[in-house]
């Protein structure tokens, strides 16, 4: 057994390895006993990406472009290409991902199976909705051609189905047009959640939105922040491929770094590094998108016990006083937290029977582990959005009770006829531990 972390370095588990390389390397042959999960690069937060005590199927060999259409931006590739790789590839020809998470070191099987959501998910949706057709392998050697018109119901429980239906050997991915790397971009400090909303509305034509907040210095209905919104820059530039993160964080750090009185200062300075109330210029979509990719090994900041995320959408009708809720008890708790996200969902929905997005106010933010008193914030967290008629987003979750979790997604007895018989994961046997 060997130890395979996800990204918040908790739970601690281990299981066998399996790594794929090739489409016949699957179903794997001479496997021990117990259950096998695909995985990608291990940045889920939580155990969605584990099988402990039994075997991981690292697809992350299969990282192979198999064909792509200059005139439309359709790409085929296998499952393990990362969203870098397909950067890499796309831009210097003109083309961008429809959706892209904070994080570009991500497999397209693990964007799928998770459904990530980006920026400009008010306008776009979620990833799975710009995956237009998909091979799913089974372990009894099946292989299923899925698209929304065929194979519909296989379509709809692999996209967002947490890896659990199968193997994805290869996707299409349609990609949207670009003629620069930069974002044209905007920046407003705001004060207060009622600020928030009023800049959201106003500037929901745009297509990326997104607002950092600060939790640690002031309550919900006073909470500051920075509101950024943006779209693709029209002014025609070279387009080259983005060279690769120089910087490091070369060991875990020691647990106390990270404590209220560290963050604060961070986020003091981060609130007053824009300089004045509004700002607007162009960026190029690397520090946009991804600015903590330019840093690889970043979780160790947080120790070597590890993170816990939390990620939630409540509705949009008691939105503003479930968030201010939940935002008051994160100061309360004495917790600090310096990734803290904010932003509205749109009404598009997705292709998947299990997937996250909601209409509504999302959430995000990430807790140094500090004994219980980080597992007790976390489960109120829970009951907050459970009490709102919100939920918690998987990919982002270790904490989430079986209880919870079938009150937050009830269309999961739907969707577990889907699951491969041979397939688990640490977090499935958690969340459905009641049923």
């Amino acid at each position: 057994m060997t130890t395979f972390e996800s990204w918040g370095r908790y739970p601690k588990t281990k299981q066998e390895l399996k790594h794929l390389f090739w489409a016949q390397d699957f179903p794997v042959r001479n496997s021990t006993t117990g259950s096998q999960l695909p995985a990608g690069m291990g940045r889920s937060y939580g155990d969605v990406c584990l099988n402990d005590g039994n075997t991981l199927l690292v697809a992350r060999g299969l990282n192979r472009l198999l064909a792509f259409d200059e005139r439309t931006g359709l790409l085929r590739c296998e499952s393990g290409v990362t969203l870098s790789e397909i950067l890499d590839f796309a831009v210097p020809r003109g083309w961008f991902l429809p959706v892209t998470p904070g994080t570009k070191f991500v497999t397209v099987g693990g964007a799928i199976a998770n459904d990530v959501h980006g920026k400009n998910h008010h306008v776009a949706g979620t990833f799975g909705s710009h995956v237009p057709r998909f091979l799913l392998a089974r372990t009894d050697g099946a292989q299923v051609e899925c698209s929304s018109t065929r194979n519909a119901e296989w379509y709809s429980a692999t996209i967002g189905g947490l890896g659990l239906t199968g193997l994805i050997q290869w996707a299409e991915v349609q990609l949207k047009p670009i003629v620069s790397r930069k974002i044209s971009h905007q920046g407003f400090q705001f004060q207060g959640l009622d600020e928030f909303f009023a800049l959201s509305a106003a500037h929901s034509d745009r297509e990326y939105t997104v607002a950092w907040v600060d939790c640690v210095g002031t309550k919900g209905d006073e909470v500051r922040g920075i509101f950024m919104c943006g779209d693709h820059s029209k002014a025609q530039e070279a387009r080259k491929a983005t060279p690769a993160p120089k910087l490091a964080v070369p060991v875990d750090f020691p647990g106390f770094v990270l404590n209220r009185a560290s963050v604060r200062l961070f986020n003091t300075a981060y609130f007053h590094k824009q300089l004045k109330k509004h700002v607007a210029g162009v960026i190029d979509y690397e520090p946009f998108f991804y600015p903590l990719d330019a840093i690889l090994h970043w979780n160790r900041i947080y120790g070597k016990e590890g993170l816990l995320q939390f990620q939630c959408v409540v509705p949009a009708a008691d939105g503003p006083a479930a968030m201010r809720e939940i935002l008051d008890a994160i100061y309360e708790s004495g917790l600090a937290s310096f990734l803290a996200v904010l932003k509205i969902f749109g009404d598009c929905p997705s292709p998947g029977m299990m997937s996250f997005p909601m209409p509504g106010i999302t959430l995000a933010l990430d807790f140094p582990i500090k004994s219980d008193t980080t597992f007790r914030l976390l489960d109120k967290l829970g009951e907050l959005t459970l009490a709102a008629g919100g939920r918690i987003y998987p990919a982002k979750d270790a904490r989430m009770t079986a209880a919870q979790f079938q009150r937050f997604y009830p269309q999961y007895q739907d969707f577990a006829p889907y699951i491969d018989p041979a397939f688990s994961s640490s977090f499935w046997r958690r969340v459905t531990a009641l049923a």
